[in-house]
């Protein structure tokens, strides 16, 4: 097999979108399945829409992910520069070639001639789609001024059909007589989608083109392009698109769409990939990889031809999948931004967040999620108000302050000695656990729901459960309804 070439190409425009993320994915894995080359490209030639910061987010996108690649921005490479912005004289040289070859032609049309011929085509009642047929594509003269302002036009053929077998939606058939013949360069030098693509497909030595299915109409001028430079045609992948649950295009407005969103809500780049791989892509029932499973396991015959619709929920469960897969140090390493975004510095080696990791991990689906489950281990109690008028009551304070005598006697202060201690006096009290459970776990941690009693005595040690205990028994006293 020839060496592999694939690229990602992302024009930079205020965010990566997790369906590019996708197309991404896909030919990362392509190329780390066959020892390739990875490259990215910006396509910045919307100069109104990119900007540095832009171009930023897609860098730090994509570094987060772990898609990391071989040639482009920051990485350097052969075949640069891989900003389109900074290549305006390579497209220059090409359509000149094109130009001498006769298959492209300067067109000094008119915005005015343009839109007159748009018009006299509706007027008409023709079904078929306006295609511009510029008076220039079989004249030889040119206007007196040479610095007339024009585009350059690719000169389509009528006849014939453009064909290729794709990847994934396998034989298209393309009649060339639905072709136009479209500009190539602007006035301005910049080039169009199809050409810049081609031109920059070809001097990078892309082997595979893999790309969202909404720009198959864009294969048959791109392989036009390709056989009037004499140049190979690479292969093609055309992939259904990501859509919102109800069927519609994916937007804010359905779910997060931004890869750094995802960072931000406390997910593993790991599940980010593995639940967009499976957006498409699958391989028998398995639903859970690794990245290493996901380049092995990784074919382009089994993606899907058709649309793969986002689900949040199965997103989230993925995500809590690979979390609970990762080390209790691991997880505690994850954690610590979250952390500190709430005010709370602690270093991945701490004794006590690394304590909480196995009793918290359960239940956790994101790192937002294991933070917030430690926080109270780590600064003082902030009561939630149903659990604190609940429990936190009279009749419950005597019972708070008898506990605390109790479990201050234990040693070590464990969680198996304790639970044997208090379990003990209850018995002799012939008291049951829901006398003292809830009760203390609010005064402990301010929460109705939190990993087991004794675990969580354990974790706050001695000298901060009493506390706890007998300010609760406090606040519980103090909670007495006065009489009217």
């Amino acid at each position: 097999m020839s060496e592999v070439r694939v690229r990602f190409a992302p024009s930079p425009t205020g965010y990566l979108h997790i369906g590019g993320v996708r197309t991404a994915l896909y030919s990362w894995l392509w190329a780390r399945q066959h020892d390739g080359t990875f490259i990215l490209r910006i396509e910045d030639t919307d100069r109104e829409r990119s900007t540095e910061e832009s171009i930023q987010i897609v860098l730090d996108s994509m570094r987060w992910l772990g898609l990391d690649w071989d040639e482009g921005p920051e990485v350097g490479g052969d075949h640069g520069p891989y900003v389109q912005s900074e290549r305006l004289d390579i497209y220059a040289d090409y359509a000149e070639t094109l130009i001498r070859s006769g298959h492209a032609y300067r067109c000094y049309a008119t915005k005015d001639e343009i839109a007159a011929a748009r018009e006299a085509h509706q007027k008409s009642g023709t079904k078929d789609g306006f295609r511009f047929q510029s008076p220039w594509r079989d004249r030889a003269d040119a206007p007196e001024d040479s610095n007339a302002r024009h585009v350059i036009r690719f000169r389509a053929p009528h006849d014939g059909t453009t064909s290729w077998m794709d990847e994934v939606k396998g034989r298209i058939d393309i009649l060339n007589s639905t072709q136009q013949d479209f500009i190539l360069l602007r006035p301005d030098g910049m080039p169009l989608y199809n050409f810049g693509c081609v031109v920059d497909d070809l001097t990078m030595g892309v082997t595979l083109v893999a790309r969202g299915d909404d720009h198959m109409i864009n294969t048959a001028p791109q392989i036009l392009l390709y056989e009037a430079l004499g140049a190979p045609v690479p292969k093609f992948a055309h992939m259904p698109m990501v859509l919102a649950p109800n069927g519609e295009k994916l937007s804010k407005r359905h779910a997060a769409v931004g890869v750094l969103e995802y960072r931000d809500m406390g997910y593993l780049p790991d599940a980010v990939l593995n639940y967009l791989a499976r957006l498409g892509w699958s391989h028998g029932d398995q639903e859970i990889f690794t990245r290493q499973e996901l380049i092995e396991k990784f074919s382009w015959d089994r993606v899907g031809t058709t649309a793969g619709r986002y689900d949040a929920k199965k997103f989230l469960h993925v995500q809590a999948e690979h979390l609970r897969m990762l080390s209790d140090e691991e997880i505690a390493r994850w954690t610590v931004p979250f952390l500190a975004n709430i005010g709370i510095e602690v270093g991945a080696d701490d004794s006590v967040l690394l304590k909480t990791i196995p009793y918290v991990r359960p239940r956790a689906e994101t790192f937002i999620d294991v933070a917030d489950a430690v926080e109270y281990f780590f600064r003082d109690v902030e009561f939630e108000a149903k659990g604190k008028r609940k429990f936190l009551v009279p009749a419950n304070a005597q019972a708070l302050l008898r506990l605390a005598e109790v479990v201050e006697t234990v040693e070590p202060f464990t969680r198996e000695p304790l639970d044997a201690t208090v379990k003990a006096w209850l018995e002799e009290n012939e008291l049951p656990m829901k006398v003292v459970a809830q009760p203390a776990r609010v005064a402990m941690t301010g929460r109705t729901r939190s990993p087991g009693l004794f675990e969580v005595m354990e974790v706050l040690g001695k000298e901060k459960t009493l506390a706890r205990l007998r300010t609760g028994a406090e606040i519980a006293a103090a909670a007495e309804t006065p009489t009217a």
